[in-house]
């Protein structure tokens, strides 16, 4: 399995990002904002220069991730104004991956309805009917423009998003018949919130040629108080189930990279310091 992290975790400043994957041997750069800036808004000089300089230090790019259809939600129709808005960033970040030579372009879903399904009476008064038919066809053209230019698209399993586990992932990918070009970008700590087990429940879901990338970070959900706590990994609800998702990854041969996604800190805001304080643990779990 490769390692990488998101880069901005550590800093905006990706040349300083850089001298610290390179002080822990991280060799995949995933990139979301880079200065101030997000991926899909950079100049063509910004994008040549974020280019130069991860290539002269030897860091291939695993993912461009902008929220690409986060905050549409499911009154949105394909060919609207903000649907027409992201489709139109998304070509900006499929055409600077072509440059950076990302493989992955990170899509999100349509803001999430509580219920999507349901029976013996919940059918009638509990789903939020229509909801999930809304969001494929919004999705369809991204993948349709992702087959015409050569990417692939990776739908990120999104805290407050429709898509927001495994299951609904991979519902969403044979709903599009799209398996060729998009796939799943599996977040098991997003998916606590709405009780996914990673492992086996999220693992098993996304076998059999779904998954895409991976990121991982540990936290503590409590759902019924509304509130999140990202935890130093290991020592968050996901501690236990790390090493085995790991294990599972290796034997079945997933050769995709895995992303450290730095939204730890300890307290005090210092999310480098956070860093510091996971990438041992990620590292003795997922590398080689």
């Amino acid at each position: 399995m490769k390692l990488g992290v998101i880069c901005d975790g550590i800093s905006r400043d990706l040349a300083h990002a850089v001298d610290v994957m390179d002080e822990f041997d991280l060799t995949y750069a995933e990139l979301q904002f880079v200065g101030d800036t997000e991926v899909g808004d950079h100049s063509r000089q910004e994008i040549r220069s974020i280019d130069t300089l991860l290539r002269d230090r030897g860091k291939p790019v695993s993912c461009l991730s902008r929220h690409i259809f986060a905050g549409t939600n499911s009154d949105n129709r394909p060919g609207d104004p903000l649907h027409t808005q992201h489709m139109d960033a998304l070509k900006r970040v499929i055409d600077m991956a072509h440059v950076v030579g990302s493989p992955l372009v990170r899509i999100m879903t349509q803001k999430k309805e509580q219920i999507l399904w349901g029976k013996n009476g919940a059918e009638k008064w509990n789903v939020a009917h229509g909801a999930w038919d809304t969001m494929a066809p919004m999705i369809a053209p991204a993948v349709d423009l992702a087959r015409a230019t050569g990417i692939t698209l990776v739908v990120e399993t999104g805290n407050g998003t429709m898509v927001n586990s495994n299951y609904t992932a991979r519902k969403l990918i044979d709903e599009l018949d799209a398996k060729d070009a998009l796939k799943v970008l599996w977040d098991p700590a997003n998916n606590c919130w709405c009780h996914e087990l990673a492992f086996p429940d999220g693992y098993e879901a996304v076998k059999g040629g779904y998954l895409g990338h991976v990121h991982i970070k540990d936290v503590m959900v409590d759902t019924p108080r509304a509130t999140l706590e990202v935890r130093e990994m290991g020592k968050g609800q996901l501690g236990p189930l790390f090493q085995p998702m790991a294990d599972a990854l290796r034997a079945d041969g997933y050769d995709g990279v895995i992303s450290f996604e730095s939204v730890y800190h300890p307290g005090n805001g210092d999310f480098e310091a956070g860093f510091r304080a996971c990438i041992d643990t990620f590292k003795r779990i997922f590398g080689p």
